[in-house]
């Protein structure tokens, strides 16, 4: 009973967590001409299109480590809260400005956060609705680097 009643809070804090957060603001968002978009509102320069290839979460941090893109290379994968600032609220499959990110997928993208207590799992968005979940490290997810 006690587990149920810790877990059921767990997801209602969760819920509210999620449900609280803004939504991207596409007036915030500009591409940099140079597969890079900068996001006014957190500082933040972003991969403007992925490359389409799953990867375990090992590989994607060594991915978005080892790129040069905009010729910068200190490229990294974004945490959770990072990624979740791209989320467009108000939009679906996929839940995000696609003027600044054409050809955004509609499946997970990797975060670099792994899930507290569960050092096997890290978090990810499923840009098709902008939810968060938990997946297994060694399951394959996209990703889109951050700097």
């Amino acid at each position: 009973m006690r587990i149920r009643l810790r877990f059921c809070l767990f997801l209602t804090l969760l819920t509210a967590a999620v449900l609280a957060r803004p939504a991207a603001a596409s007036s915030t968002l500009t591409d940099q001409g140079d597969g890079t978009v900068l996001d006014s509102a957190t500082g933040l320069h972003w991969q403007r299109e992925d490359d389409n290839v799953s990867r375990r979460w090992r590989d994607a941090l060594a991915y978005c480590e080892g790129l040069t893109l905009g010729g910068r290379t200190d490229w990294r994968l974004p945490g959770i809260k990072e990624l979740r600032s791209l989320v467009a609220d108000d939009r679906q499959s996929p839940a995000i400005d696609e003027a600044a990110f054409p050809g955004t997928n509609v499946v997970g993208y990797w975060s670099s956060t792994t899930r507290h207590g569960s050092p096997n799992f890290a978090w990810y968005i499923l840009f098709s609705s902008g939810y968060v979940y938990t997946n297994p490290k060694t399951e394959a997810a996209l990703v889109r680097c951050v700097r």
